[in-house]
């Protein structure tokens, strides 16, 4: 893992040298993504909001993107965009409800969209993705899927997907385990499943806190999908729990400090929290907006998949960041595809898939507001140290009063 470390911060240092129209946005060395699940912009962020760790506290810290897009309904199409550039098919829109193959027809076309109108769900091994880029280039990856090792030894520990060909057996929660396979988008991709590097690096969310004790052993880039529970997609829970966006807000409040107080945080880091997509209910509610001219794409004419239009609504984004001046706003309009170029900027590798899209921006002055990017200071231990000073004091009363009845013994004996 320190190998990999130097290594990313020598491809850090030479792609900075070598990019000039982006020497204004500071370079980051440790990338974590947060997704939760299907809420409005409006709703999450306005005043009525029931995740206010996110929509208020976290945004007066960091940067808060209000214009921040999803590609598609339903989730799976979402999770797909962030990792690879691929749009929606008529299979990854309904969350492949059956684990099958996606056979490619032809591709990649000119938008580096692999084709087959029938659709599917893991993809082949010509298709990329940005774990694979980053293992390629010597950069650290890891996906961290909360309840992923519930059902061991039954069900794997690490890697948990389906068989293919087979029906999903995780799209509804049980009291024991909700895992979503379709919230982990790396069991998607034969280039991951097929190689050993899926059961090193796509675990059990428990894992993350022994990685962050130190920058070395932290990834360059952390992929952090809660439960069908707290990331707010059922209400009420399988186990009981409320769920929904207060479940959410919980849940963020015990995760984000304790990536803030990681060194590998203090090295540069940054967090992006936002949603797979928005409310995809037909009627009032539904979203399917679009930003950033999102194509299509050859395998659906309909992103928004149950609601017509041609995205994933409207979700806004927080990101934290000693890189982000506190309070920062963008409008700027941004959208998943944006998010995975936006990594790949930053680490110098290609583009992907729509990622690739001429004119899509990604994160820039306007976000990344802080060049300098300085170390936070650390807390001191004021209750030790108070504690150690009252130990002090305590004795040096003691002293004094050693020595008080010393001079008052003394004074008898010379008045005798």
């Amino acid at each position: 893992m320190r190998r990999a470390a130097v290594a990313a911060a020598l491809a850090v240092a030479l792609f900075c040298a070598a990019s000039p129209a982006r020497a204004a946005v500071p370079q980051v060395n440790h990338v974590f993504i947060v997704v939760l699940e299907n809420e409005n912009a409006d709703a999450t962020f306005g005043p009525s909001t029931e995740i206010p760790y996110l929509a208020r506290k976290l945004t007066s810290v960091g940067g808060y993107l209000p214009n921040y897009y999803a590609t598609g309904h339903l989730s799976l199409d979402n999770y797909i965009a962030m990792v690879s550039g691929q749009g929606p098919n008529i299979q990854t829109q309904s969350d492949c409800q059956i684990y099958s193959d996606f056979t490619a027809l032809s591709g990649p076309d000119a938008d580096g969209q692999f084709v087959n109108p029938m659709g599917g769900c893991v993809y082949p091994m010509g298709v990329g993705n940005i774990a694979s880029q980053l293992e390629g280039n010597g950069f650290t990856w890891r996906g961290y899927m909360q309840d992923m090792a519930n059902s061991a030894p039954a069900e794997p520990a690490t890697c948990r997907h389906p068989t293919i060909n087979n029906r999903d057996g995780t799209q509804n929660a049980t009291a024991t385990d909700q895992y979503a396979a379709r919230h982990n988008p790396f069991v998607y991709f034969h280039s991951i499943i097929d190689s050993p590097t899926c059961q090193a690096n796509d675990v059990d969310l428990s894992r993350l806190g022994p990685d962050l004790a130190s920058a070395s052993t932290t990834p360059n880039y952390a992929f952090i999908t809660p439960d069908l529970c707290n990331d707010g997609h059922d209400s009420p829970c399988a186990d009981g729990q409320p769920g929904g966006m207060a479940q959410a807000n919980g849940f963020l409040k015990g995760l984000i400090p304790q990536i803030t107080s990681s060194p590998a945080y203090r090295d540069r880091g940054l967090i992006i929290i936002t949603f797979d997509e928005a409310e995809a209910e037909p009627g009032e509610q539904g979203d399917a907006s679009a930003c950033c001219n999102e194509r299509p794409g050859p395998n659906t004419v309909n992103p928004g998949g149950p609601v017509p239009g041609p995205g994933g609504g409207r979700i806004g984004a927080v990101m934290l960041s000693t890189c982000i001046r506190p309070g920062t706003v963008s409008t700027e309009p941004y959208n998943h595809y944006s998010l995975l170029r936006s990594v790949e900027d930053n680490f110098g590798l290609p583009h992907l898939g729509f990622a690739a899209q001429a004119g899509l921006r990604p994160f820039g002055e306007d976000i990344l507001d802080r060049p300098a990017c300085p170390v936070p200071r650390q807390k001191k231990c004021k209750r030790k140290r108070h504690k150690k000073h009252r130990h002090h004091a305590a004795a040096a009363k003691k002293h004094k009063h050693k020595k008080c009845k010393k001079k008052k013994r003394g004074k008898k004996k010379r008045a005798g």
